[in-house]
C-alpha cells in the first residue's frame, strides 16, 4: 500500500490551546470530538459528501447513522503544539452497522485510542435498516486498502 492510498484513512492535526485544560494538557472530551472530525474528513477525502450521510438544511438523508457506543483510552498526555496523526480503521459489523477504530500517535508514540460504533436507522421510522451505499463503498474500500475511489 502506498502513502497516497492511505491519505483518506490517516489524518493529521496539531493540538491547539483551546484543546487543552488549565493544566495545559488535552482535555478528555477532545478525543471523541477528534474521532468524529476524523471520520467526517475521511468520508470527505474518499468522495462522500456530508449531505449524503449527515442531516443538512434542505437535505435530510433517508438513513441516519447515530453513534450507539463509543470509548476512549488515554495512553499519554498531549500538550498545545503537539503534532497528532489519527489512523482510522473502519469495519463493517453487519449489514446495518459499522465501527471505526482510531489510533492516535504523536512524535512516534501511541497517545490514545478511540472507538465509535454506528447503527443505520431509517430517518423517518427510526427503525434499523441497511447502511447507505456511500458508507458501504467507504467500508469496502477501507477493507481492501484502496485509495480514493470515484463515486
Amino acid at each position: 500500500m502506498t502513502a497516497d492510498s492511505l491519505a483518506w484513512l490517516l489524518l493529521c492535526r496539531t493540538v491547539r490551546f483551546g484543546d487543552t485544560d488549565a493544566a495545559g494538557v488535552m482535555h478528555f472530551h477532545q478525543l471523541l470530538r477528534w474521532c468524529h472530525e476524523a471520520y467526517e474528513e475521511s468520508l470527505e477525502r474518499f468522495g462522500v459528501s456530508a449531505a449524503e450521510v449527515f442531516p443538512t438544511p434542505g437535505h435530510v438523508p433517508a438513513v441516519a447513522l447515530p453513534i450507539v457506543h463509543c470509548s476512549a483510552d488515554f495512553l499519554a498526555p498531549l500538550a498545545c503544539g503537539d503534532p497528532l496523526a489519527i489512523q482510522l480503521e473502519p469495519r463493517r459489523l453487519d449489514p446495518g452497522s459499522f465501527e471505526v477504530l482510531y489510533s492516535f500517535r504523536s512524535s512516534e508514540r501511541d497517545v490514545a485510542r478511540g472507538l465509535t460504533r454506528h447503527l443505520a436507522i431509517c430517518a423517518d421510522s427510526r427503525q434499523r435498516c441497511p447502511l447507505p451505499e456511500p458508507i458501504n463503498r467507504w467500508l469496502e474500500a477501507s477493507s481492501l486498502g484502496q485509495g480514493i475511489q470515484p463515486l
